[in-house]
């Protein structure tokens, strides 16, 4: 058990109260001291002891210093220039009239406070003076100015204290806000790296999904008809089911953190791509795929998401659509690589196996166009959007659906 040591320190109250006492009692006391024994032109005692009252109420008002600085400082201030102007003997008076200088500074707002206190002390040093006139021995006249210098000095101090606080202040505002800065920062990578993760399974998933359904259909439908059939379906759904997993285990090996990389396999790019028109098939489309550049001059983040794009693609056509003809086209320029994936909507051609059309079935949306854009078409624009680029998804006059994306090469604003 961790034991805390804790200093013993009295109330702020309680402090100001226990100045108070000191500083009157030095006040008094000391002035005491300090003229006994000597002439004096006006004692204490005089004029009601009002010598006694002026010490007191200076000293006293340091209790409530804190609360009303500009109040206390007036009052010492006005205590002192009476109590100087009616020729009192001369002593430590002045120790309540220099801490409310000091808290007039410290507790101010800066320019205003020093304001104040700088116009107290010069109406404070011209009364000193003209009360100082003809005092004798005129050496006694050296301690105007001492009284003037340390209140100078008390008011500087109280600067000082109220500067330091104030850059103490901003020091830690700005580690507050660098640290929320901080945190904030690393919640939007996380966010980020959430999002990536959820796009890149929605469109491992749905794929896969989508395809096995369709091979399920086909192998239920033609089961005991035609069992080669059968086979190759199932095979297909044994293909796609197992990449999925190899795909989902490297999107999901980012979360390890035990430096294992065991099992991951690369992310998917261009190059996969005809091994995916040939799934696409098996599933009964029928695809053309269109490649006018080698996909290995592709930026790995670019073919990684062109891949996406067509297989979130080629996955609402077998959703939406089924058994129907698919161009895919890769068209890689200097600056951009563009994708174009159209459908001709579902068909239903003369001839077609009876399964085809128990598929077509299955999908009665009829074209890609009717179906409303779900997360799969907002993902792709997001694919896109994150690497500078856009893309465009509709019908397409004779029915069918194109998607239409565009993939820079470069990273936007990397160009001189």
């Amino acid at each position: 058990m961790e034991h805390r040591v804790v200093s013993p320190r009295l109330p702020v109250p309680a402090q100001d109260v226990l100045l108070a006492l000191f500083i009157t009692v030095m006040q008094v006391q000391g002035t005491m001291v300090r003229n006994a024994g000597e002439v004096v032109q006006r004692s204490l005692t005089d004029l009601g002891h009002l010598g006694y009252v002026l010490l007191v109420v200076s000293g006293v008002v340091v209790v409530v210093r804190r609360r009303w600085p500009v109040p206390v400082f007036v009052t010492a201030a006005l205590a002192s220039m009476v109590y100087y102007g009616l020729g009192f003997p001369d002593g430590p008076g002045w120790l309540g009239l220099f801490v409310a200088l000091y808290t007039v500074a410290a507790y101010g707002d800066g320019r205003r406070s020093l304001v104040t206190a700088g116009v107290g002390i010069t109406v404070l040093a011209v009364g000193w003076l003209v009360a100082a006139a003809d005092i004798e021995p005129r050496a006694a006249i050296g301690w105007v100015f001492f009284r003037i210098g340390v209140s100078v000095m008390s008011a500087a101090l109280g600067e000082s204290v109220r500067s330091r606080q104030v850059i103490a202040a901003e020091a830690q505002k700005r580690a507050e806000l660098a640290e929320r800065t901080r945190e904030e920062e690393a919640r939007a990578r996380v966010d980020a790296e959430r999002l990536r993760i959820a796009r890149e399974v929605h469109d491992t998933v749905a794929h896969a999904i989508a395809i096995i359904n369709v091979q399920s259909g086909v192998t239920a439908h033609v089961l005991d008809k035609r069992p080669e059939m059968t086979r190759e379906a199932l095979r297909a759904i044994e293909q796609t089911s197992s990449r999925a997993l190899r795909e989902m285990r490297a999107i999901l090996g980012v979360l390890r953190d035990d430096g294992d990389d065991d099992g991951r396999v690369p992310y998917p790019g261009v190059e996969q791509i005809d091994e995916l028109a040939a799934k696409a098939r098996e599933a009964g489309l029928d695809i053309k795929l269109e490649e006018t550049s080698p996909a290995a001059a592709l930026p790995s983040t670019v073919g990684s998401a062109a891949y996406r794009i067509v297989q979130e693609s080629i996955t609402n056509v077998v959703r939406h659509v089924g058994p129907t003809r698919v161009t895919v086209v890769l068209n890689s320029g200097i600056e951009a690589l563009e994708i174009r994936v159209t459908d001709e909507g579902r068909r239903a051609a003369p001839g077609h196996d009876s399964a085809d059309a128990r598929l077509a079935g299955r999908h009665p949306s009829g074209t890609g166009g009717s179906a409303k854009p779900g997360r799969g078409i907002v993902g792709m624009r997001e694919r896109c959007h994150l690497l500078g680029g856009e893309l465009d998804a509709g019908p397409i006059p004779g029915g069918g659906f194109e998607v239409r994306a565009r993939l820079p090469l470069a990273p936007a604003g990397s160009h001189l």
